[in-house]
């Protein structure tokens, strides 16, 4: 039997709009944290290497996930799981949906915050779904790969194009970047993450996917 078969048994599928159920759980704990006096535990639940690794705080490579620097972060990233999660959602089930999304999140948590502890970067807070929507964005596009993105409302870009310029943008302001402000690193491993996630658990190779896709 082979080593992976395990963690390949698939999902009964069922779908509960799981999607809509973690937006509202973005917006509410985004307006709940910015109103005083709660603010003052934002640091609890966003990640940094001082909370994980010296204040044992593990609850907060999920809780991360649901907190947002500002109005504009969390538009955004809820936009992109309107736009790409649901659809997502109603193709694999939402239990495979939820095992996605929560999987490449944390381990794009974990992933970056290792990383900022053996650069010196201990008093840096990550927050956002970030990464989790891009692991989302991949899957999207080896689902839908003959889907096309339209960039400002009016350029269309097939999906998998899309996914490869983004990989290739974020690993590039991570690499020349100096702006912490911006999570690219964990932009970055989310693809990283979700194309692992097909490899390993679905058994599907997204490159062989874009390349039937397109007649290659």
């Amino acid at each position: 039997m082979n080593l992976l078969t395990p963690l390949r048994k698939p999902f009964s599928y069922s779908f509960s709009n799981a999607t809509l159920i973690i937006i509202s759980i973005n917006v509410v704990t985004y307006f709940l944290f910015s109103a005083t006096p709660l603010a003052q535990y934002e640091n609890y639940m966003a990640l940094s290497v001082i909370g994980l690794f010296r204040l044992h705080m593990f609850w907060q490579p999920v809780t991360y996930m649901f907190m947002h620097g500002s109005i504009s972060h969390l538009f955004f990233n809820m936009l992109a799981l309107v736009f790409f999660g649901i659809n997502t959602e109603k193709a694999v089930g939402t239990k495979e949906f939820l095992l996605l999304y929560f999987l490449c999140g944390v381990l794009c948590g974990i992933i970056s915050v290792v990383i900022y502890f053996f650069t010196g970067y201990f008093m840096l807070f990550l927050v956002g779904a970030s990464g989790a929507i891009y692991a989302i964005l991949l899957a999207y596009a080896v689902i839908f790969p003959r889907s096309r993105i339209f960039i400002w409302g009016i350029l269309p870009v097939p999906a998998p194009i899309l996914v490869i310029a983004y990989a290739v943008i974020e690993l590039g302001n991570q690499l020349l970047s100096q702006n912490g402000g911006v999570a690219h690193l964990t932009h970055f491993a989310g693809f990283v993450m979700a194309w692992l996630y097909f490899k390993i658990r679905m058994d599907i190779s997204p490159v062989k996917i874009w390349k039937d896709a397109y007649g290659q």
